[in-house]
């Protein structure tokens, strides 16, 4: 690095191009970066949804689940496979590891679910195999409004809107809701049925046989060749009147006669609200791994197309747009950056002053983060809050070697009184391994938790990778620009004074200097005390631990949206659902704060009534959060006390409507963000702990237990489970005896209640030609017919032996009770309990609480619990950094020791990494913020950083020690020479993360767990790292000059070398013809 330092010195041009080139790159990908909010984490997710029409979930569970877990349970790569029985539904999820290619995974899974063949029953639909996640949260939300019923804002919706939305890359579905479907509704009379002797079945039967056409071939006249088709569909909904079902004593019966046709709608099984005023909704859900900005972009570029072929009077409006949030975070990171590095800059004019050595120092950022975006191009990765961060963060660190080089040649200048360009020369010399040094050990740190394998090293990949691009482009800058610009721009005349009292260090810095003069003298004569110091310091690092509160993502982030869900109590219909719904939805609407509520009632994605959401949105973080563009508007209105009134956040308003939805129980209410990415099983909530075990009454009696018990524990709230047995049913139990006796097979009844009470969804499909489009063709009984028990026990059903034999004679009907839903994981029965976690508590603790609980609880052998979505990967998480912190150490030890040459100096140096520990939890508990994925993020860069210090001052005192300067003289003249340096990369590093910990705008809660850590750890530990380094680098040369560690250092030495002389690859022998007898050498172990 010394020698391209030495050749920029001499031509400024090629150090100019060498960095433009980087530059030109980096601009030319940033313009093609896509843009999202996170990095790739969701896990690749495939599910295959099967219906089995009128079945109970357990039969669901046995007939269909079970047998598509088997299969798909054989594809590579999965990581958790779940399945979902509802009535009449099995979706089963298979989530795979994220290294796996999710549209192979999709095929893999579709290949094995087609070799079911006969195994699923007859009556099932069949398996549709889609690369989404059911229960995922949309990331758009558009409704229809017009001054039109329901039923033409449906048609338009699902014959017009979602067939084009469905084209669009990355969706995965849309689903309309609150919208009624057109349908042909046959409508029979039970009575006039039994009074024909005619049964249900053969009504369908006449359905599916008369109205179709049917091709009849080709026929050949002479020259012409002619297709032949039997016309048998009917053109117009009247004509299904006229349809003869049945012949009885030789008079047509006709389908008039028994019951009657409409042209109306299907069971309405969801409603959907705007406002209080009635809509129909859209939501899209994209495909897992989609990007979220990429799919949301492309559907707001379709929609003007798609509103061009709507009537003039539909409005399409967008309500949930979840890339608003995530522009705007990106849009305050992007402020936070060039803020950052006007702050890092002014640290730089403030101890030179000068504005050339600020302009010279400054360079490196722009030049370092430009640079940066073409890696990341070539690297695909996105311009998301993850990498984002990285640059903000290392705004910081890239000034730093920069820093480091100008103060030394500035140095150089004022103390040496030599020309510039000598100066540069000897300075970047005298300085050039302690740089790089301390790039290439801050570089390491990010290399193993690159590669974790969890959602964590997705995360720290892109962030990891992006810092360490930055940082080997700024210590490039500091080895050609830095050197160069300083040869040219610096002047003797700017560095004023002498060697006694050079002119930058005057005034406020030669009070510094003195205090940290007295104080190391201080300390080099009380060493022990100081050794102690520390280590008491490091050992605060436990209790500290203890106390700061632990989460795997921050759950208190202001979005300026949140979800509420509401579950009803089984049985609930969906007009007892909506009546609940908009009383809600009123008192929500009334809640101080909230703009906009879209609520919904029924529609869930297993088919239920009992459910119901809402997406609430609350005025934007501008107008209810202090920020500076607030106070800067109220200042120039003449009141800038008004920036600090009625400020609030999110959490606040979700306490309230938290509040307010108490009083409808036996409701269940949750209220919670929206869930950001995809966590695999109970991703949505912050707590989802599961009980796994074969008897689903036991299961629901520990999950109720847990519940109930979960209230005395405090901190955890909106608690429920996923499986409840009381879902009311009505059971036919048939007398098999009486049956045979009258001819009638079980199949037969259980058929013909179907049909008869379920209705056939699809007996028929009608064709209306004038809009090209098909319906489906409804069959079912009166609702006078099948509105309660007696009713349905005088229905009739068929009989082998003619006739039809009445319902009553053969069974008997009784109301009893069966589970809402069946959850299974990795082919094992499971219930969840699923919760939120209070403000003020954390999900480490509530996890650890409730285990504690089910401890006492003293579950059967047979009977095992685990943790799903955000406490899994927290507990993943906490495993693989332990892991990937002891390499970081190990890596960087390798490099600090091979750069120094000693096996002691690194050991000095690494010891300021457990000093700051302490000081970064103790600013994470002093702020109330948790230990969570982002303050990790922050870990890792304090670490980075200051280790940097320790570097620089055992760096100048080898130096000052090798040309012949005593130890003591070395430790306090190379300490305080070093003493600006690392002022100004700490204040450097602190004033580019000011804006991360005081801003207020989207995303600022993820932001502010970096800056935290960062400022509180590097600041609060400045001193004692300052006064403990050279402390510790006495102790231990004093250490290393005992016999017993030189014989340490030797074996350790002769081992080394060793090893090295292994791993050299040996030279190839020459032919025979030429071999000469070749010296053998020995490496020398010293």
């Amino acid at each position: 690095m010394q020698k391209l330092a030495e050749i920029c010195i001499r031509r400024p041009v090629f150090a100019t191009m060498i960095v433009l080139s980087l530059v030109v790159v980096g601009a030319a990908g940033f313009f093609r970066l896509g843009v999202d909010r996170f990095p790739s984490v969701d896990l690749p997710t495939v599910s295959v949804r099967v219906g089995l029409p009128g079945a109970a979930p357990e039969e669901v569970e046995s007939l269909v689940a079970q047998p598509i877990e088997e299969v798909v349970n054989t594809v590579d790569g999965i990581s958790e496979l779940r399945s979902v029985c509802g009535q009449g539904t099995a979706i089963v999820i298979a989530t795979f590891k994220l290294d796996r290619n999710l549209e192979s995974a999709a095929q893999d899974v579709r290949d094995r679910v087609n070799t079911l063949g006969r195994r699923l029953p007859e009556d099932a639909t069949p398996p549709v195999v889609q690369k989404f996640d059911n229960d995922s949260t949309p990331v758009l939300t558009i409704a229809l409004s017009a001054d039109r019923s329901l039923r033409e804002l449906t048609e338009l919706g699902d014959k017009t809107v979602r067939p084009q939305l469905e084209r669009i890359g990355g969706v995965g579905e849309v689903r309309v809701v609150g919208g009624l479907d057109r349908a042909i509704n046959v409508w029979i009379d039970a009575e006039r049925l039994a009074a024909y002797q005619i049964s249900i079945s053969q009504i369908r039967q006449a359905l599916e046989r008369q109205n179709a056409d049917v091709p009849g071939g080709n026929v050949t006249t002479g020259k012409e060749e002619l297709t032949l088709r039997t016309l048998g569909r009917f053109t117009d909904p009247r004509q299904f009147d006229e349809l003869v079902i049945a012949n009885v004593n030789g008079s047509p019966v006709k389908l008039r006669d028994v019951g009657r046709v409409e042209d109306g709608t299907k069971e309405q099984r969801s409603f959907s609200r705007l406002n209080g005023v009635p809509t129909v909704t859209l939501d899209i859900r994209r495909q897992s791994g989609a990007n979220t900005v990429e799919v949301i972009n492309g559907l707001k570029a379709a929609l003007p197309r798609v509103s061009a072929q709507l009537p003039e009077d539909v409005k399409v409006e967008v309500i949930r747009d979840q890339s608003k949030y995530i522009e705007s975070a990106l849009h305050e990171i992007q402020t936070h950056l060039v803020l950052g590095s006007i702050l890092a800059s002014l640290v730089v004019l403030l101890f030179m002053r000068s504005w050339r050595s600020t302009l010279i120092a400054a360079v490196a950022i722009p030049c370092s983060v430009i640079s940066t975006f073409g890696m990341m191009k070539a690297l695909n990765f996105t311009l998301n809050s993850v990498t984002m961060l990285a640059l903000v963060l290392m705004v910081g660190v890239v000034i730093d070697d920069a820093i480091v080089v100008l103060e030394n040649i500035f140095r150089f200048i004022e103390e040496k009184r030599i020309e510039a360009k000598e100066a540069a020369r000897e300075a970047t010399k005298d300085i050039g391994l302690a740089v790089l040094a301390t790039t290439l050990s801050l570089v390491v740190i990010f290399l193993p938790v690159s590669f974790m394998s969890s959602i964590s090293g997705r995360f720290l990949y892109q962030f990891g990778i992006t810092a360490a691009v930055a940082i080997m482009v700024s210590l490039l800058v500091s080895f050609t620009l830095t050197p160069m610009m300083s040869s040219r721009l610096i002047r003797v005349s700017d560095a004023k004074g002498g060697h006694e009292s050079p002119s930058s260090r005057r005034g406020f810095y030669r009070f510094i200097d003195g205090a940290y003069t007295h104080m190391l003298s201080f300390a080099m004569r009380h060493r022990v005390a100081v050794a102690v110091i520390a280590i008491a310091t490091v050992l605060t690092s436990i209790p500290l631990y203890r106390a700061v509160k632990q989460e795997f993502i921050p759950t208190n982030v202001d979005e300026a949206e949140f979800e509420v869900s509401v579950n009803g109590p089984e049985g609930t219909n969906l007009a007892g659902m909506n009546e609940v719904i908009t009383a809600m939805e009123k008192d929500i609407l009334e809640t101080p704060g909230v703009t906009l509520v879209l609520s919904s009632s029924g529609g869930s994605f297993l088919g239920g009534v009992n459910q119901g959401s809402a997406y609430v949105r609350i005025a934007p973080h501008e107008e209810r959060t202090l920020s500076f563009g607030k106070l800067w508007t109220e200042t120039k209105k003449g009141n800038p006390l008004n920036a600090f009134k009625g400020n609030y956040t999110q959490q606040d308003v979700m306490l309230e409507v938290r509040r307010r939805l108490q009083k409808y129980a036996p409701m269940r209410i949750g209220v919670r963000n929206a869930q950001s990415f995809n966590f695999g099983a109970g991703g949505r909530t912050d707590i989802d702990f599961v009980f796994r075990g074969p008897e689903l009454v036991a299961l629901a009696g520990y999950a109720d237990d847990l519940v109930e018990r979960s209230k005395s524990l405090g901190g955890v709230v909106d608690a429920d489970t996923t499986l409840k047995l009381n879902k009311p049913e009505l059971r036919v139990k048939i007398d098999r005896d009486r049956a045979a006796d009258l001819g009638v097979d079980t199949s037969d009844i259980a058929t013909s209640l179907r049909l008869m009470v379920g209705g056939e969804e699809e007996a028929s499909r009608f064709r209306d030609e004038s809009i090209n489009e098909d319906y489906d063709v409804q069959l079912r009984l009166t609702e006078a017919d099948r509105r309660d028990v007696d009713t349905i026990s005088r229905l009739y059903v068929p009989s082998s032996r003619g006739g039809l034999v009445r319902l009553d004679n053969l069974v008997k009907i009784e109301r009893d009770t069966s589970p809402s839903r069946i959850d299974r994981l990795d082919r094992e029965r499971q219930v969840s309990v699923r919760a939120s976690v209070a403000p003020g508590y954390a999900l480490a603790d509530r996890i650890e609480a409730l285990r504690g609980t089910v401890r006492e609880m003293n579950l059967p052998s047979a009977y095992t619990t685990t943790v799903s979505g955000r406490a899994r990967e927290l507990e993943r998480t906490f495993t693989e950094f332990i892991w990937a912190f002891i390499l970081s150490i190990i890596f960087m030890y390798m490099i600090l020791a091979s750069q120094f040459e000693s096996t002691v100096h690194p050991l000095t140096i690494l010891l300021s990494l457990p000093l700051s520990v302490p000081f970064a939890l103790l600013s994470l508990w002093g702020t109330g913020d948790t230990l969570n994925l982002y303050s990790a993020l922050g870990i890792l860069v304090l670490f980075g950083v200051v280790k940097k210090n320790a570097i620089l001052q055992i760096d100048h005192m080898n130096n000052l020690r090798a040309k012949g300067m005593e130890r003591h003289e070395a430790i306090m003249q190379g300490n305080r020479d070093r003493l600006r340096p690392i002022l100004m990369t700490t204040l450097a590093l602190v004033a580019g993360m000011l804006p991360l910990a005081l801003g207020t705008g989207p995303g600022a809660e993820e932001r502010r767990s970096i800056a935290i850590v960062v400022i509180g750890g590097q600041s609060l530990s400045l001193l004692l790292t300052l006064i403990a380094t050279p402390v510790v680098y006495s102790l231990l040369d004093d250490l290393k000059a005992t016999s017993r560690w030189r014989r340490f250092g030797e074996s350790t030495a002769a081992i080394t070398h060793g090893i090295i002389g292994r791993l050299k690859p040996k030279p190839r022998p020459k032919p025979a013809r030429e071999a000469t007898p070749e010296p053998t050498s020995e490496v020398s172990g010293d």
